[in-house]
Formats: structure tokens, C-alpha cells, sequence
């Protein structure tokens, strides 16, 4: 019976399938007018819900300890007979703004700390400015014990603000005061059009009220914000990083409900929120440290505002009784251009954040931020961010056209091979071990090995993983849109199920659908010219494979980013035209059965392996007929 072969005729009526969708979404497209009308709803919408998410945020945050009444005298008295000396600075409630043309920052006379930091140039996926602090979800602070056994944590102290300029920045000092002259600082200073922030906590005439013989800790809390579509695919990619020991990279669990780990010599510590980080580096490495992350997402659901549970408990040193540790605040994008950037600067360039991108591991990172990373941002400096992914994809095909067709090649060879080999198989069927015997002789003489069709598919996987790792994890990509897809960093949508499907999720991605339809032809191509393998012992059912990939396909990533799907879809479209164009223009099968006809003919010396499994075989089929002998 002739099997069933995917003809250029299919290829064709596949590519008009796509062609007539493509056509449809770009009738469907909206005028002008129905675009400024969508725009001031989506204007409407976003405010109500940036009013609704600080609500939430506010009803979720760790509760804070009620303010000070300043005008309560009693209440003042009893602060500040718990701080002690401390109690000198005046007790002001309120905070001061430091911003610069990216990012607003809110620090707090209470604590001196940070109270909210806002990205001024991103959304979340609902159109709400980008928070990374916000609402009490995060707390930053200093536990020491002062000499009359006092335990003070920084967060309830207050501290006198004084802004002021140095050149193009700008400078805030927020002072604890034991005296006019005796003060702990916390110094921020930001730059124009910067993410980092210079942070250096220091003490001056403090060597007499801090006990040097008690430890003093920093602490530093943060409940990442939701800012995408599906919390679990952010949840994802949201993990708690950090470099100690000279430069090592390590990482706490991003899915156990609890990681903790103490490590020594630490860097930088960085709470990354998928495509936003909040980072604190240091100049002075941390001695040690507590590192903790919680994981809060266990289902997806559009009512969960917080993703992991970050903590860190820092060891500081006093240096002749005073505190002087120098250290940087980021709080912006997970963005490989932006991190780059300060391995310019001299004075951050040792900091070496980029190393807190989500590449892989090993050679996979390796391709990912040396290879796919760079041209991406090349091409999309000039191409609209879709087509750059297809035209990225049809490079990265055609550089792998090579391995494809001598995966086809070896496809060829076993398809001309197939008719000996059913020969063998009937011949041998009641002795498996002489039929493996026996076909391992005409793969030998005809020079032709089962498995060489599987090392060029190996020889892929690099490139597979490492894009499995771009298309996720590239901000880039971040909300830019493509056809129907509103952002290839994110799942597409055509329609929202009524009900959640397990695995798969309350809504229909298109993009998963066209790439599980080009593996399915790109499957239903391969699997004739290599189903003769199957019936080896140990070969896998390629008709099986053939269905079930594309339904993996399907489920797998309709959670996926788009632009990973896209990627896939292509890919196999591409693959396909090679394949056909191999088949029908480069490879004669004819001339392949002439050439292992004539290589037949030639005797072939055998390596070392194949005389080694040769022998075994023989000797267990010995010790087969010896024992009937008995």
C-alpha cells in the first residue's frame, strides 16, 4: 500500500489557510475614529482600575504600625523614650519625591525609606503605571542595639529630609539625628535618565551610642506586584537572583512555596519581577546573609495581585564604631540594553547586573545573549517587532538548511534500505536476535546508519532551547504588538472560554493553533520517509509522535508568549519548503540506491565499536544455540 506523503499541493492550500487569515485581521483592522474612541475607554478603564488595584494592594500589604500623632504630647513622649537618643530628630510625618524623566521614587520621613517607586514609561497589561514599590508591600530597614541596650529598627525612627543638587543630580539626605552633629544618614542620589540609584547608609559620632558588640542587620522586604496577563506564566520568570563569591550566579526556587539559603560574600541581590527588577548592590560585599523567596501564585487567577514573598537579612560591619556602606538602588526593567550599559560606566561596570537576565544555563545562555539577543535588537531597530521575528527565524533556518538536509538525506538512504529490511524482518522474525544481527550487517555494508538521521536533530537543540529562553524573558518584546496579538511577550487571544480547560486554559491562543498545524505537516512529511524504523525493537511509534506533538504543541503553549509561538510557527512552515526543495530538487533516490548498490560491492572495515557489537551478538547467539543443544 502506497503511503500517504504531504504533496506540494497541501503546501499550498496550508499557505493560502494563512494567507485568508492574515487578509481577515487586516480587514477587520478599526478606523481612525473607532481607534480614538477605543483609546479614551481604555483611558477610563485604566484609571478605574489603577483606583481599584491600589485598593487591593493596600487591603493585601503587610499592615503597618499607626503613624505618630505629633500633636498627641503623651504619644511623642513615649516615642521618644522608646528610641532613645534618637528621639532628637523632629518627628514630621510625611515624604519627598526624587524623580528624574524615567523613574519617581517616594521616600518616607518614617524609616527614610522608599515608599513607592514608579516607572514612568510602562504599563501593565491592563494599562496601569508599572509599581515596584507601592502600598506597603515592601519595608527596608536597619536592627542594631545602641549602648544602653536599646534594639532600634530604622523603620521607626524618623528621619529630617534635606534635598539638594550636585551638578545634573539629585541629592536627598534623610538624617536620624542623635544631635545637630550625630546623625545615621541615608543618602539617595539620582541621576538623569537613570534607573540606579547611588545609596550609601552611614553614621557620623554614632561609635558611642551603637553596641559594636551586637550584630547589626539590614532588612529588606518585597511582595512582587502582578504586572502581566497570566500570573503564572509572571510568576514564572519572577525568582530571587543574587551574586556572592566573586562573581557566582545563583538563584532560589521559583516554584517551591519556601526557598531559603544563607550565602557569604554577596554582591547584589536582586527581586526580579519577570520584566522589572528591584536590585540593591553594594561597593563592600555582605559578610553573609539570610535569603528567603515564597512563592504565592498557586493557580492561575485574575484576583491574585502578588506573585513571590522576597527577604533578605544582611550582616553590616562597623569600621571604628562607625557605619559607612556604599550601595545602589534599581528599580526598572529586566532589559539586557539597559544593564549593558553600566559595564560602560567604571564605577558600576564590576556590578555586572545583566548577569541577572534569565539566559540558561551553560551553552544555551551562551547563544541566547551573545547570538539571539544582539540581532534581535538589530533587527528590530528598523523592522516592525513581528516581522523581525520571521525574518529572524528565516535566517536561523536557512543557517540550519545544512543539518536539515542531512537529516533528510539520512531519511532517504533508510527509505531505499526499506524493502531489504522487511525482507530481513519476515525472514528473522521468530529470532530477534539475528534479525538485529543481520540488519546491523546491511546498514554496514551499505553504509548507512539508523542513527545519523538523529544527530543532526541534536545537533538543534542548542538552538531550540536557547529561543525557548529569548521569546520569553526578552523585554524587548514587552507589550509590542503583531496582527492579533497585542503583546509577543504574552499569550494571544482570539476568545475567552466561559470555563477553564485543565492544561490549557480560559482562552484560545491563534498562534499555538497555526504552529500545531505546521507540525502536524511538517510531522506528517517526516514520518513517512522514516516509518520504516519503527519496526526496529526500541524505535518509537512515529504515528503516535506524528498526533501527539501537535497536541502538545496546543496545550503547551497557549500560555504562552506569543512570539515563541509565532517563532514555531514559521520555523516548521520554513522547514517545510527546505524539505519539499530537498526532496523534489536536490536529492535523487534514484542515485542513493545506485551508491549503496555500489558501496554494497566494497568492503567496508569495521571501527572498533561495530566489531565489539558484532562480536556480542554473535557470542549471545552462540550461547542461544548452545543452550538448545543441552
Amino acid at each position: 500500500m502506497e503511503e500517504k506523503k504531504l504533496d506540494i499541493k497541501s503546501i499550498i492550500g496550508f499557505v493560502l489557510i494563512f494567507g485568508i487569515l492574515l487578509g481577515w485581521m487586516y480587514l477587520r483592522q478599526p478606523s481612525e475614529e473607532e481607534l480614538a474612541a477605543q483609546k479614551a475607554q481604555q483611558e477610563q478603564l485604566a484609571a478605574k482600575q489603577e483606583a481599584e488595584q491600589t485598593a487591593d494592594l493596600k487591603a493585601n500589604a503587610k499592615p503597618k504600625e499607626p503613624t505618630l500623632n505629633i500633636n498627641d504630647s503623651t504619644a511623642v513622649a513615649n516615642y521618644k523614650k522608646a528610641v532613645g537618643e534618637f528621639g532628637f530628630t523632629k518627628t514630621q510625618e510625611g515624604s519627598t519625591l526624587l524623580e528624574n524623566n524615567v523613574i519617581s521614587l517616594v521616600i518616607s520621613n518614617k524609616g527614610g525609606q522608599i515608599q513607592e517607586a514608579k516607572m514612568k514609561d510602562f504599563v501593565t497589561y491592563d494599562s496601569i503605571p508599572v509599581y515596584l514599590v507601592k502600598d506597603g508591600n515592601a519595608d527596608f530597614g536597619l536592627n542594631f542595639t545602641t549602648n544602653d541596650n536599646r534594639v532600634l529598627d530604622t523603620q521607626d525612627l524618623y528621619f529630617e529630609p534635606s534635598l539638594s543638587n550636585s551638578g545634573e543630580n539629585k541629592v536627598l539626605s534623610m538624617k536620624a539625628k542623635v544631635s545637630n552633629n550625630q546623625y545615621l544618614e541615608f543618602r539617595y542620589e539620582i541621576k538623569p535618565n537613570d534607573y540606579l540609584v547611588d545609596f550609601t547608609i552611614r553614621s557620623q559620632g554614632l561609635s558611642g551610642v551603637f553596641n559594636s558588640s551586637k550584630p547589626l542587620e539590614l532588612k529588606w522586604d518585597l511582595k512582587g506586584i502582578r504586572h502581566s496577563k497570566s500570573v503564572r506564566y509572571e510568576n514564572r520568570y519572577t525568582r530571587l537572583t543574587y551574586n556572592h563569591e566573586d562573581g557566582k550566579i545563583s538563584k532560589l526556587s521559583e516554584s517551591s512555596d519556601e526557598d531559603e539559603e544563607t550565602e557569604e560574600d554577596i554582591k547584589w541581590i536582586s527581586y526580579r519581577q519577570h520584566f522589572f527588577s528591584s536590585i540593591l548592590a553594594t561597593d563592600q560585599n555582605f559578610k553573609s546573609a539570610k535569603l528567603v523567596s515564597k512563592n504565592l501564585v498557586e493557580e492561575e487567577s485574575k484576583t491574585i495581585k502578588f506573585t513571590k514573598d522576597y527577604s533578605t537579612v544582611a550582616s553590616l560591619n562597623l569600621q571604628g564604631g562607625e557605619l559607612n556602606q556604599s550601595m545602589y538602588w534599581y528599580y526598572g526593567p529586566t532589559d539586557v540594553k539597559t544593564f549593558e550599559s553600566y559595564n560602560k560606566v567604571d564605577k558600576y561596570k564590576d556590578l555586572n547586573l545583566v548577569e541577572s537576565i534569565p539566559f540558561g544555563w551553560g551553552i544555551f545562555g551562551w547563544i541566547n545573549r551573545y547570538v539571539f539577543t544582539p540581532f534581535y535588537g538589530f533587527l528590530s531597530s528598523f523592522l516592525p517587532y513581528g516581522i523581525a521575528i520571521i525574518v529572524m527565524t528565516i535566517m536561523v533556518r536557512l543557517a540550519l538548511s545544512p543539518v536539515t538536509y542531512k537529516s533528510y538525506l539520512s531519511q532517504a538512504k533508510m527509505k531505499v534500505l526499506k524493502p531489504e529490511i522487511t525482507e530481513l524482518n519476515e525472514k528473522y522474525k521468530d529470532n530477534a536476535m539475528k534479525k538485529q544481527q543481520e540488519t546491523m550487517k546491511l546498514y554496514n555494508k551499505a553504509g548507512v546508519s539508523p542513527m545519523s538521521g538523529c544527530v543532526p536533530a541534536l545537533l538543534q537543540l542548542p538552538i531550540f532551547y536557547a529561543l525557548f529562553m529569548f521569546f520569553p524573558t526578552s523585554f524587548a518584546l514587552r507589550q509590542k504588538s503583531f496582527l492579533w496579538a497585542e503583546d509577543l511577550s504574552s499569550y494571544d487571544t482570539i476568545f475567552e472560554l466561559p470555563f477553564t480547560i485543565p492544561f490549557y486554559g480560559d482562552h484560545v491562543s491563534l498562534f499555538p493553533i497555526l504552529a500545531s498545524v505546521a507540525i502536524f505537516f511538517y510531522m506528517t512529511l517526516t514520518t513517512g520517509q522514516t516509518m520504516q524504523m519503527q519496526q526496529q525493537p526500541g524505535m518509537p511509534n512515529m504515528k503516535f509522535i506524528m498526533y501527539l506533538s501537535p497536541i502538545m504543541m496546543l496545550f503547551f503553549f497557549n500560555n504562552y508568549a506569543s512570539g515563541l509561538s509565532l517563532y514555531y510557527f514559521v520555523s516548521n512552515l520554513i522547514t517545510i519548503f527546505i524539505m519539499l526543495a530537498i526532496k523534489n530538487y536536490i536529492i535523487d533516490e534514484d542515485k542513493i540506491h545506485a551508491q549503496i548498490q555500489e558501496n554494497k560491492k566494497k568492503p567496508k572495515k569495521e571501527n572498533r565499536f561495530q566489531r565489539k557489537m558484532r562480536e556480542m551478538m554473535e557470542e549471545a547467539e552462540a550461547q542461544k544455540k548452545s543452550g538448545r543443544g543441552r
